[in-house]
């Protein structure tokens, strides 16, 4: 299927806001939308016009989460095919309707375009604020967002058959919130260098399932390496800790980054905020500072003005678990798409 497909097809299904959309009228829309569309709409005019042009690639940006932002090639092949494999997962289908309110200026809000106009998907796009607006009239059979859209919009949500979220880590009440809904809820796993998801799992289970034609393995720093030879021409080697259940499905642990080494002790710091997650009502995380007698000691960050807390909320922590200082900031720095700039954080503590 996919050796048939180019960046220059468009589903004949395709519609954006209700109009159906060929190539050479979705080229008219984009010189319209950056000539008169809000700052959002020429974003989504900016990617068109490279999307059809003649290089077999787009620029993009990485979210700076862990590190600089860089600059990286991607071609437009390799992302049709993550359209299909998304596609293929989710069972979307042609005619089905799908909420787009990401920004264009990331890999996630692309991708929401590129799968509408390869799956033929009718599109209705909204502006990307942290309130999406959802027509309650409408049924949507897919949408996506990121934590801080789905929390503003969970009233809404029973009118979305499917919706992925990504982008950020979800809170332990988001996600008790998100599984009594209608709405089959998933969190994705990936990243820009892998179109964005390569992996999903539905609220409440432990194991990611892998998408159509990924492959996955461990180096010996027990980190992820992906294999899609429809997406990279060359393996991915993360820095992600993982289990791996057997060749489709695997659980995150955290990533070796943020691996905290206090007294020989070796803490993860996604397993301590795990334990946390229903004793904190803030956003928080932990991690370690140097330390002359340990080397590095565990701390705890969070989020909003000093409180006295109460030692009951560390009963379930091990011995080296437990927070040696616990550190209040006011707002978290975080990256456009929500995501808590840890090493800035704890670099404004000193």
């Amino acid at each position: 299927m996919t050796n048939n497909i180019t960046y220059k097809n468009v589903h004949n299904l395709f519609q954006i806001n209700g109009f159906h959309f060929k190539r050479n009228d979705l080229c008219s829309l984009a010189y319209s939308l950056i000539k008169e569309g809000e700052p959002y709409e020429k974003e989504m005019g900016d990617f068109l016009l490279d999307w059809f042009d003649t290089k077999s690639y787009v620029e993009l940006n990485t979210s700076g989460t862990t590190g600089t932002p860089k600059l990286i090639y991607i071609d437009k092949q390799a992302m049709i095919n993550s359209a299909i494999a998304t596609g293929d997962f989710f069972e979307l289908r042609p005619g089905d309707k799908a909420l787009h309110c990401l920004p264009m200026n990331y890999i996630a809000g692309k991708m929401m375009l590129v799968r509408a106009f390869i799956l033929g998907l009718n599109i209705d796009f909204v502006a990307p604020t942290s309130t999406p607006v959802i027509d309650r009239k409408t049924t949507y059979d897919f949408a996506a967002m990121v934590p801080l859209q789905a929390q503003h919009s969970l009233k809404n949500l029973n009118n979305v058959k499917k919706m992925i979220v990504g982008g950020a880590k979800m809170n332990h009440d988001l996600e008790l919130q998100l599984a009594n809904l209608k709405t089959d809820v998933y969190e994705t796993y990936g990243m820009t260098e892998t179109i964005t998801h390569i992996a999903a799992k539905k609220i409440g289970e432990e194991a990611f399932s892998l998408l159509p034609n990924v492959k996955i393995s461990l180096d010996d720093r027990n980190c992820l390496i992906i294999e899609a030879v429809n997406i990279s021409n060359e393996p991915i080697v993360t820095n992600d800790l993982v289990s791996l259940i057997d060749e489709d499905h695997f659980i995150y642990v955290g990533r070796i980054d943020n691996v905290i080494n206090s007294g020989g002790v070796k803490l993860s710091p996604e397993n301590i905020e795990h334990k946390l997650a229903k004793k904190i009502n803030a956003r928080f995380f932990v991690a370690g500072l140097k330390d002359d007698d340990l080397g590095e000691k565990l701390i705890l960050i969070i989020e909003g003005d000093k409180q006295d807390l109460e030692d009951s909320i560390f009963k379930k922590l091990d011995k080296f678990e437990r927070p040696k200082e616990i550190f209040f900031v006011k707002k978290f720095v975080e990256t456009e798409n929500g995501k808590i700039k840890r090493k800035e954080i704890i670099e404004g503590l000193y």
